[in-house]
């Protein structure tokens, strides 16, 4: 047995056709419709425990994510009641991030963009809300707090300019969106000017010779200088853990999108080529992409790197010549395809999230990190889900990063 699926078995995976997207996404709305009794005024933990999310209040960097599975129901809800009743929700937990960005809690981090893009730049879009604008331009502001322009880069955590955080990491792709959607709301050119200048610096680092990425990049904290890359939820270092991978492949697609810089497209090629290239049987990632068939025993799968990666190459489809564009699109429907079979939670008995088998952050001993939603649904791999299952049955749908 190979270790990962070759490229014959790859072009020849079965791809997700019509009926069976609109029955997958059905089922996607009607999981958000059964949760929202329970997660309308409280938000879902980063990861679900033994298949069931728990309620909490509006702290962590990843309740985005449940807001925009609720604007991606009202999407495509199938009634006037059912639209009403996410938009009533989805107004609610707006109220909710204002209120967050108001009071500064748990703001002081590099996560604007996935908590305020999916959820308040989402229900601006969708509806005209004041209250979304408004908490979205503040949640642009507080990013642009991150900047560090010794090294033209934001600080993904900790106290600015702490010396032992000199760091960007590969996740800080998606939340640079919020900064092009501000400069466009505003007419301010300054935050796309620090989106584009931390891009750069990104992307000049974090993809290896082999293709593969790096989940942090370290800086000398005086000169910003490259010191030097590693890992906190990767196997090691020079593994490549992979919903970071995916990270890059979504990122270098907005990027492409927001600065038409031709590299990016090469970026793209390398960073996709190599996660195609790592792939088990069922298409679905191990958590790090050293794994691969043989190694079901002991390491879990992360289901959200296959969503993530889908909406990458549904997004890059648009900017590509006519070959490229369907190359891209077919592996985005092997993808979802694999995911609707085998992943997608089907009866809420087992679950009350969207996918199963995704992995937050596994512990090694090679790593920083500890266990957390091993194993379990995470939150953004049931929203990427839905963005994907979104973008394939509205190929021109205007998405909310």
């Amino acid at each position: 047995m190979n270790k990962w699926i070759d490229n014959a078995q790859l072009a020849s995976a079965p791809q997700v056709e019509g009926a069976e997207l609109q029955r997958a996404m059905q089922q996607a709305v009607r999981q958000v419709a059964q949760n929202l009794p329970a997660f309308e005024s409280s938000f879902p933990a980063a990861n679900s425990e033994h298949g069931f999310y728990t309620p909490g209040i509006n702290t962590d960097w990843t309740t985005g994510f449940w807001t925009g599975e609720v604007w991606l129901a009202y999407e495509n809800a199938q009634t006037p009641e059912q639209k009403a009743m996410f938009l009533s929700a989805g107004e609610k937990q707006v109220d909710s991030f204002l209120e967050r960005m108001n009071i500064h809690h748990y703001v002081d981090h590099h996560d604007m963009g996935f908590l305020y893009s999916p959820s308040c730049v989402a229900a601006y879009k969708l509806t005209g809300s004041p209250h979304g604008k408004e908490a979205a331009l503040k949640a642009a502001d507080q990013l642009l707090t991150r900047y560090r322009p010794e090294g033209e880069y934001l600080q993904a955590w900790g106290p600015m300019n702490a010396r032992d955080n000199s760091r960007l990491i590969i996740d800080c792709l998606l939340n640079i969106p919020l900064l092009y959607w501000a400069s466009e709301t505003t007419g301010d050119a300054s935050y796309r000017t620090i989106a584009e200048k931390h891009i750069h610096t990104a992307m000049k680092y974090i993809v290896r010779a082999d293709d593969s990425t790096w989940h942090t990049i370290f800086f000398d904290p005086d000169t910003g200088a490259f010191d030097h890359g590693a890992t906190c939820q990767g196997y090691q270092d020079a593994s490549a853990w992979a919903r970071g991978q995916t990270w890059g492949i979504y990122g270098t697609a907005i990027a492409y999108k927001n600065t038409r810089r031709a590299e990016y497209i090469d970026y793209f090629h390398r960073v996709s080529r190599y996660f195609l290239s790592h792939l088990p049987d069922d298409l679905c990632p191990y958590w790090d992409l050293m794994f691969g068939n043989g190694d079901e025993a002991d390491q879990p799968r992360d289901s959200s790197s296959a969503a993530i990666a889908a909406c990458g190459f549904l997004e890059m489809s648009k900017y590509l010549p006519a070959e490229d564009a369907a190359y891209y699109t077919g592996m985005a429907k092997r993808l979802v395809k694999a995911l609707i079979d085998h992943y997608q939670v089907k009866d809420f008995a087992i679950s009350n999230g969207q996918l199963l088998h995704g992995t937050y952050a596994k512990k090694t001993p090679y790593n920083t990190c500890k266990n957390s939603g091993v194993d379990e649904c995470v939150i953004w791999g049931d929203y990427y889900f839905m963005e994907a299952l979104t973008r394939l049955q509205n190929p021109e749908w205007d998405m909310y990063w």
